[in-house]
């Protein structure tokens, strides 16, 4: 059995109805592949942003060819690689197609948010009507396209929609190590300021989220994901939830951001980072939209104000924010962290 199929593999030891990946060398096997029906399907522009990632990424880009729904473009940057990340992308594109592969001007090295923004900008100036991040270290599942777009098309025309959905946890070798357990609570605003539900590798936006997102100034520290959610649940977007895994997450020695699995140890893993990092975050998400609260729905605005003096001022102000309805994480540890380090921080 594959490493592919292995991570597939449920926990009850039987196989999920999903189409094998198949890891094959660049060359002569994907001449044919820009060749793919893609008549009638609404491209999704593939937003990938490269850092020394050689290790991993051929598996990446193999599942994008993988993938049910083809009609997808690739726009990539690298962020400054000295391995050979840039050599594989372009062996890629090559024999995918070129004009299935963008490489917008601008390089140097940009950090992940600044870097994935950029290459929303360049994407937004196209014709694609969603667009999907990608981290360079990920398998794709090949239906995870196409149930982003089925989930956004339900959304009615012009308002804002953010997808995300489930991963398997994997480790370099692509063996199951778990899978975070599903959402207990639902996601949106004020919850977003709290916590990410909604990691980058399946997140897929429509034009107008992405129209939000460029649209705003995240602070220095933010995350591009994180932020994606905040901003589109604060204006009142869509956040659409997908209980089924359409990624395998990738964890190794280099990931930028782990994904410890269980209640536990995602607390103990908070406890160890602190309340500092989290707390300066919270800060600069609540100052960006205060800043364009002009734009915000009046209910949002008023949730804000709440948080705001909160955050400035003393026990009893702390404590108003913290009763603001959906101020919270999912579960009842995460929410107790939180509302300790909300109190001290």
């Amino acid at each position: 059995m594959s490493p592919m199929m292995r991570a597939l593999r449920r926990e009850d030891g039987t196989s999920p109805e999903l189409v094998p990946i198949r890891a094959m060398p660049f060359g002569a096997t994907h001449e044919h592949v820009h060749l793919l029906p893609r008549i009638g399907q609404p491209t999704v522009a593939i937003l990938l942003s490269t850092y020394n990632g050689e290790s991993f990424l051929a598996a990446q880009l193999h599942s994008f060819l993988a993938q049910t729904h083809h009609a997808w473009t690739l726009y990539w940057r690298d962020d400054g690689s000295t391995d050979g990340s840039a050599r594989l992308v372009r062996d890629f594109a090559a024999q995918a197609g070129e004009e299935r592969c963008l490489f917008p001007p601008g390089g140097g090295c940009r950090q992940i948010t600044r870097s994935f923004l950029a290459l929303l900008r360049s994407a937004r100036a196209g014709t694609a009507p969603y667009f999907a991040f990608s981290d360079q270290d990920d398998v794709w599942l090949p239906e995870k396209l196409a149930r982003g777009i089925t989930a956004l098309e339900a959304v009615p025309a012009g308002q804002p929609a953010l997808y995300c959905a489930q991963r398997i946890v994997v480790d370099s070798a692509l063996w199951r190590t778990g899978e975070p357990g599903p959402l207990r609570r639902p996601p949106g605003f004020p919850a977003a300021l709290t916590q990410n539900i909604a990691p980058g590798c399946t997140m897929m936006l429509n034009r107008a989220a992405a129209d939000l997102v460029l649209a705003s100034n995240p602070p220095d520290a933010a995350w591009h994901d994180w932020w994606c959610y905040v901003i589109v649940a604060a204006s009142g977007g869509q956040i659409l939830a997908d209980p089924t895994a359409t990624v395998l997450y990738r964890q190794h020695g280099g990931n930028c951001v782990g994904e410890p699995l269980g209640t536990w140890r995602r607390g103990i893993a908070a406890l160890r980072r602190g309340p500092v990092p989290f707390m300066r975050l919270l800060r600069g998400h609540v100052a960006t939209l205060q800043a364009q609260r002009d734009s915000l729905p009046a209910d949002t605005q008023r949730q804000l104000d709440i948080i705001a003096h909160g955050l400035q001022g003393g026990v009893r102000a702390r404590l108003r924010a913290l009763r603001l309805r959906g101020f919270r994480r999912q579960t009842l540890l995460e929410t107790l962290v939180f509302r300790v380090w909300f109190m001290i921080g």
